[in-house]
């Protein structure tokens, strides 16, 4: 019998577990000592944010605390970046290194200047897959490339002046408004026109509207949600998506969680978009282009599947589209009646730019692309509340972001491979010192004023709505077309829209962040149309 046999043999329990438990810090020590060395090596620490339990469970604690209250702007603004001074910041949270930003060089650098260096990272990919697969938004490298090669090609200038699908959902809107605001098969459904003023929640109503346009472009058949007060597929949707959130949220303790809804949603939603993925199949790629070129309604499935037939790989594109396509939207054409039913005077703006461009007829293409105001109207809602306000990166190697680091935090950060660097454009896009000072011109950048877009516009990452460099939104120009379309609509027909708010939120709005966001309480507003004269009443 060897030595070491005799001794483990002699061993008692205690004295084993102790042994484990000291080789188990001094593993973890000489990993630290590694990683600090390399860390020197390469630049500087970061100010730490420190946690008052061990292991960073307390700053976790908070912050899941914070999101579950809708607080998650405040804890951003006053615990992560208030409290140091500082807009690069790291802690460590279940002994990972994990870095906080809202400079615009350091995400400059992630997003652009250094992109090979910053990815979503197999974690994130490993997290989020059986919701997003291998789509757009889960992936890098070839997978990444291949996807961004099949979609881009789909949201060409052709695609784009294409407005009828737009405009036949339009008008189903305004059906629903003129019926009270419920879904037109409701029980709550009224014959109250909006001109009367009835209060509604708009938001609902808008996400129903770009689920309906998201579906119809994607998979030709919309779901008709805004005539069906419950649709299983959206709902599913939905579920899913509050469900991602918080486990991602949660880190670790995910897995102790119940997935049970999210599996059954997931089924459901899997289950819809896998029907009519069989049913694009069912075409042959040589159909598929007989049928584009003969002035068949297009749609971006059959299109996709002209070019691959792995089935997964066009759920997987789908879901990506559909949640950027329908939420991101919504969210933001919320916002903008949210903040457009507080401000008459842009309302005024708006509407007078409207009918002077387009009058009473339905908007083309160019005069959409040729109306300033509405532009700065958008521009504005998404300075102010851009529709992904929280968004993470991983280093894919050792390598480093321009700021943060050294006692200053002049010097660069160093990042070793597979830090986790988390950025918030929204709290970017509400940094007062990226800002020109408060005049007669530029309005304080707390209050929301279209007008300063006229004359001022910011540089380039000091305002990334829609994300930059190559990850940049495929689907950018398809978003502003849809929601310049609705509110050039919505106003050609309302000349004043009343929030209903105050009493609520009680001019606050709750901030709330799942993956896209959204206004926490609804936007409850009513809508005026013009006053008509009574001809009776003229000499």
């Amino acid at each position: 019998m060897s030595v070491l046999n005799i001794a483990v043999s002699r061993c008692s329990p205690t004295v084993a577990f102790c042994s484990l438990v000291i080789l188990c810090i001094l593993f973890k020590v000489l990993t630290r000592v590694r990683e600090d060395r390399k860390i020197r090596s390469l630049g500087k620490y970061g100010h730490q944010i420190q946690s008052k339990l061990p292991l960073g469970i307390g700053f976790l604690y908070s912050m899941v605390k914070a999101v579950r209250a809708q607080k998650n702007f405040e804890f951003w603004r006053d615990n992560i970046f208030g409290a140091s001074g500082r807009w690069t910041v790291e802690t460590r949270i279940m002994n990972e290194r994990t870095i906080f930003t809202a400079d615009p060089g350091n995400i400059k650098a992630m997003l652009a200047t250094q992109f090979s260096d910053y990815g979503k990272g197999a974690a994130f990919h490993a997290m989020w897959k059986d919701f997003l697969g291998n789509s757009i938004f889960a992936t890098d490298g070839e997978r990444w490339s291949a996807s961004r090669k099949l979609i881009r090609p789909q949201f060409t200038r052709d695609r784009l002046s294409d407005l009828q699908c737009f405009e036949a959902h339009m008008q189903t809107l305004f059906r629903v408004l003129d019926a009270g605001g419920s879904p037109l098969d409701s029980k709550h459904a009224e014959e109250t026109p909006m001109s009367q003023g009835k209060a509604i929640d708009i938001r609902d109503l808008l996400y129903r509207f770009t689920f309906d346009v998201s579906t119809d472009f994607l998979l030709g058949q919309d779901v008709q949600s805004l005539t069906t007060p419950r649709q299983e597929f959206a709902h599913a949707f939905d579920e899913v998506q509050r469900m991602q959130t918080i486990f991602v949220r949660s880190r670790h303790f995910s897995k102790f969680m119940s997935k049970k809804s999210f599996r059954d949603s997931l089924k459901v939603m899997n289950g819809f978009i896998h029907k009519h993925v069989r049913r694009a199949l069912s075409l042959s790629p040589q159909e598929t282009q007989q049928k584009s070129q003969s002035g068949s309604k297009y749609t971006f499935l059959e299109a996709i599947a002209g070019f691959t037939r792995d089935p997964t790989m066009l759920r997987d594109q789908i879901v990506g589209v559909l949640l950027a396509g329908r939420d991101t939207t919504a969210a933001t054409l919320s916002w903008a009646l949210y903040e457009l039913s507080r401000h008459p005077e842009a309302v005024d703006a708006l509407r007078r730019e409207i009918l002077q461009t387009v009058g009473s007829d339905a908007p083309t293409y160019d005069q959409l692309k040729n109306m300033p105001y509405l532009k700065a109207v958008l521009n504005e809602t998404l300075r102010i509340y851009p529709a992904v306000p929280y968004n993470v990166r991983i280093a894919l190697e050792d390598t480093t972001l321009p700021h943060g680091g050294g006692p200053d935090g002049s010097e660069p950060i160093a990042v070793l491979k597979n830090t986790k660097i988390a950025y918030s454009t929204l709290i970017l896009h509400r940094r007062r010192d990226l800002y020109p000072a408060t005049s007669e011109k530029f309005a304080d950048p707390a209050i929301f004023s279209p007008d300063r877009w006229l004359h001022w516009h910011p540089s380039a990452h000091d305002y990334i709505p829609f994300s930059a460099g190559p990850r940049l939104c495929t689907g950018q120009q398809f978003a502003l077309m849809e929601m310049s379309y609705v509110l050039c609509r919505l106003f050609q027909r309302f000349e004043r829209v009343e929030s209903h708010m105050q009493h609520i939120d009680g001019g606050n709005p709750t901030l709330k962040a799942d993956i896209i966001l959204s206004p926490g309480d609804g936007v409850w507003v009513s809508f005026h149309e013009p006053k008509q004269i009574d001809s009776n009443q003229l000499l």
